[in-house]
């Protein structure tokens, strides 16, 4: 099917900030608009320049450049990125729209009109044919593969008595040249996926250029070594539940197997840490030294994630690197191979990785050699994988394969007496990384905040409440004589505790983090003695906080000697 269901963002992606990739992006049509608006949201991550031009203009154009300038990917869409996938040698991303924006542009269509049409690219959408005769909507199906034949298409339409077409910028723009209503059907959600897509992309170059400076040097010791090392064991899955103790003799106990492990668990509850502590757990105590290789299934096309895995031969496909191209699975040699997001891999891939996981060979893109592998197959998923295999939509010969051993991690808000402890671990280390000292009472605060942490439900498990630490101790390294306080929380994060802040006490209050004047309030009312104890006693931080100059300051410290000693001697 020509469009993609599964709408995710990626997480930020570790490119070097110095030699940040160069995308292109290439459009004719309204999409141009799209593009130039998603590339301001990754203008911090990628060189991005917008091209104005399609098919025979663009390829010359795109020619012409690369014999002198890099480029790491190029994202296309529709007719236009078919034409340029099959003549440039740059890998060619192709944005897709996804099924919810179908359903929202026919939506938008029949507002217009009852009689609403969609012209795609070669390709039927057969799961709308399905839904329109389900609810019994009159949709007409076209599809075109030139420009002439979409024109056509757009005319039989309007003799028909359509009055609304659905479909990508030229279609669109076809439609309004035949005085219909064109309704575009791409939502800056399916141009983020794309733009992602190629992020990854970029991402794993990187990562194979690593590798072979690696290999280029004899060391295992350079970038390449660094990137495919488990950083965290068994120590870092916190908590001192039962459920989470249960884990870690399960870790332990799996570390001693080279069977594939599955593991299950919410967003955010630590699988790829599970799956890095089984690794470093390992009978053999060398988990430095094996590659730990990790891959997420669901935010790479799928075009890209079949020569990623499998790697690829020289001239295999349009884009093919000079001298091949070694696959993940090559990479994680005698290591272990993390399939992040495993319920997302297309059906065509699974039939791929059930071979190389029965014959322990693997046979790249365009090539006939098997190559042998020696890796350990950790996956991870948040979905209900069985019922995916009920569906259709998983193979079960490859679930039961991938299972042989399970883990299933629980959820934060399933273990509510480890929340304190983690927010308190977090918060301290989101503070350190700011350069700033905990406040001493910060456990004790921590325990009157207890029953707000753990009356959350906390959706997004332990990666949120990360995130939380980390917005606190930004407001708290600003005001480091502010207490950490249930209202505080809310202010910082309302999510918390509803629309209304929590006083202490549970009383509701208006205060926020942001609120006008409430710093202002601490400095003028801060004992100076304090505020020099929280600055080490450096004088010119705890003058600077309070606004005041070191003479002043003396000053204050002085008259609260003297009215110390008065109060002693009283």
């Amino acid at each position: 099917m020509g469009y993609n269901c599964n709408m995710r963002t990626a997480p930020s992606l570790p490119l070097d900030p110095d030699d940040k990739p160069v995308i292109w992006t290439v459009s004719v049509s309204r999409l141009s608009d799209l593009f130039r608006h998603i590339t301001l949201e990754y203008d911090n991550r990628a060189s991005i320049e917008q091209i104005h031009l399609g098919f025979d203009d663009a390829v010359r154009h795109i020619r012409a450049r690369l014999a002198t300038e890099r480029c790491d990917a190029v994202i296309a869409a529709g007719s236009n990125a078919a034409y340029l996938r099959s003549r440039l040698s740059v890998p060619v991303v192709v944005a897709r729209f996804s099924g919810f924006d179908v359903l929202q542009a026919l939506a938008r269509a029949r507002r217009v009109s009852p009689h609403v049409g969609i012209v795609t690219y070669q390709e039927r959408l057969q799961e709308l044919a399905e839904f329109t005769a389900t609810f019994d909507i009159n949709v007409a199906q076209r599809t075109y593969i030139t420009e002439e034949d979409a024109r056509d298409q757009v005319n039989d339409l309007k003799a028909a008595g359509i009055k609304a077409i659905v479909g990508a910028g030229r279609i669109t723009d076809l439609a309004e040249e035949a005085g219909l209503t064109g309704v575009f059907v791409y939502s800056a959600a399916s141009v983020r996926h794309a733009f992602d897509d190629a992020l990854e992309l970029a991402r794993l170059t990187q990562l194979e250029a690593s590798r072979g400076r690696a290999r280029g040097a004899g060391s295992s010791t350079g970038a390449a070594a660094d990137t495919l090392r488990a950083r965290h064991g068994i120590t870092d899955l916190r908590g001192e539940s039962a459920a989470m103790e249960t884990v870690r003799q399960t870790v332990v106990l799996y570390a001693k197997s080279p069977a594939t492990v599955l593991i299950f668990g919410e967003t955010g509850s630590g699988k790829e840490l599970a799956a890095q502590a089984i690794h470093n757990e390992g009978p053999r105590r060398l988990g430095q030294n094996r590659p730990f290789v990790a891959v997420n299934c669901g935010a790479i096309a799928e075009s890209l994630l079949e020569s990623e895995l499998f790697g690829h031969e020289e001239g295999a496909f349009t884009g093919a690197r000079r001298g091949g191209h070694a696959g993940l699975f090559e990479a994680a040699n005698h290591g272990t191979l993390f399939l992040d997001e495993i319920g997302e891999m297309p059906l065509t891939l699974q039939t791929r990785l059930l071979r190389v996981l029965e014959e322990r060979q693997v046979v790249r893109v365009g090539g006939t050699r098997p190559i042998s592998v020696e890796v350990r197959i950790i996956s991870a998923t948040h979905c209900d994988l069985e019922q995916r295999v009920r569906d259709g939509r998983f193979r079960a010969d490859l679930f039961y394969r991938l299972a042989v051993l399970r883990l299933t991690l629980p959820p934060l808000r399933a273990r509510p007496g480890d929340v304190t402890a983690l927010a308190e671990w977090s918060l301290k280390h989101a503070l350190a990384s700011l350069g700033a000292r905990p406040h001493p009472n910060l456990r004790a605060e921590m325990a009157a905040c207890a029953p707000l942490l753990q009356a959350y439900a906390w959706p997004g498990n332990v990666r949120e409440l990360r995130n939380l630490a980390e917005r606190l101790a930004l407001f708290l390294a600003a005001e480091p004589l502010q207490a950490l306080t249930p209202a505080f929380i809310v202010g910082v994060a309302p999510e918390l505790g509803g629309h209304a802040g929590v006083g202490a006490g549970g009383a509701a209050t208006g205060a926020t983090a942001s609120s006008p004047g409430i710093g202002r309030a601490h400095r003028d009312t801060a004992s100076a003695t304090e505020v020099l104890a929280r600055f080490d006693g450096r004088r010119d931080a705890a003058a600077d906080y309070l606004g005041i100059s070191r003479t002043t300051l003396w000053r204050r410290l002085r008259a609260e000697a003297d009215n110390q000693e008065q109060l002693q001697r009283d």
